[in-house]
């Protein structure tokens, strides 16, 4: 696991959508790998505080809002597969809104099985 996805998982804490969100994005396996994505939607928090990067990272935050504006203007190229991944995930931390219908018959078998887990973490079915 990355700092980075560490220090998310840091931040989502306790708070089961946000750990079913980032849990969703980071075994998907693309998303957190992407300098695009995490230079431009998270934001951390350094361990001396000032956020110049140069302690270890202790906490992060996805701005998912941003995020799927970014990736509805095209500026997040990526498969239809990773697209509808990341609605789906804003929309589990977030409450973006989000097609069902699309995004669930726009995914392979793997990343639904991975959706599954994150609804079933988030309804505090799976902690």
């Amino acid at each position: 696991m990355t700092p980075v996805t560490e220090a998310l998982h840091a931040c989502a804490g306790g708070i089961l959508t946000a750990e079913a969100a980032v849990t969703l994005l980071a075994d998907c396996g693309s998303w957190l790998h992407r300098d695009d994505f995490t230079s431009q939607f998270i934001t951390t928090a350094d361990a001396d505080g000032d956020g110049d990067g140069d302690g270890a990272i202790l906490m992060a935050a996805i701005d998912w809002q941003a995020a799927v504006t970014a990736l509805d203007h095209g500026l997040l190229p990526c498969s239809s597969g990773e697209r509808h991944v990341l609605k789906l995930a804003a929309s589990i931390a977030a409450g973006t809104p989000v097609s069902l219908s699309d995004a669930l018959t726009g995914i392979d078998r793997r990343n639904a099985s991975l959706v599954v887990k994150a609804v079933a973490h988030a309804s505090a079915l799976l902690s």
